[in-house]
């Protein structure tokens, strides 16, 4: 029975160990926010940051509250503008790469006159191979 006990005073102050991190990352998710939050005056970050600081669990129920809403929607933004970059990038490897842009490099060649009419047809043949 010690061996129990002493196992549950274990766990749970593993999970509130648990707790306290999780509690310590979402003050610094806060203070990030704020710093990220352009409308927010220099006076207004100085005191969010420093009611956080000073009283962490008040001044996160307060942030939740007061400024959740805010917070989701700079999340979107960030979100969106990381996404939009994502897909710029990938049509910049398919524009690079592949089938099609060995047919294009090819068209500029015989447009050019560097290939005849059966070369292009052989490059095109062996990029769609």
């Amino acid at each position: 029975m010690d061996f129990l006990s002493h196992f549950v005073d274990i766990l749970l102050w593993s999970l509130w160990f648990a707790i306290w991190i999780s509690f310590i990352f979402l003050v610094i998710r806060f203070v990030m926010d704020i710093f990220r939050d352009e409308q927010l005056s220099v006076a207004g970050k100085i005191a969010w940051t420093l009611l956080l600081v000073v009283l962490p669990i008040l001044g996160s129920l307060i942030y939740i509250f007061a400024r959740g809403r805010g917070m989701a929607e700079r999340d979107l933004v960030a979100a969106k503008q990381v996404r939009a970059a994502q897909v710029e990038y990938t049509r910049g490897l398919i524009d690079e790469a592949g089938p099609a842009a060995e047919i294009k490099a090819a068209k500029e060649l015989l447009d050019a006159g560097a290939i005849s009419q059966a070369e292009f047809d052989t490059l095109k043949a062996r990029a769609l191979a």
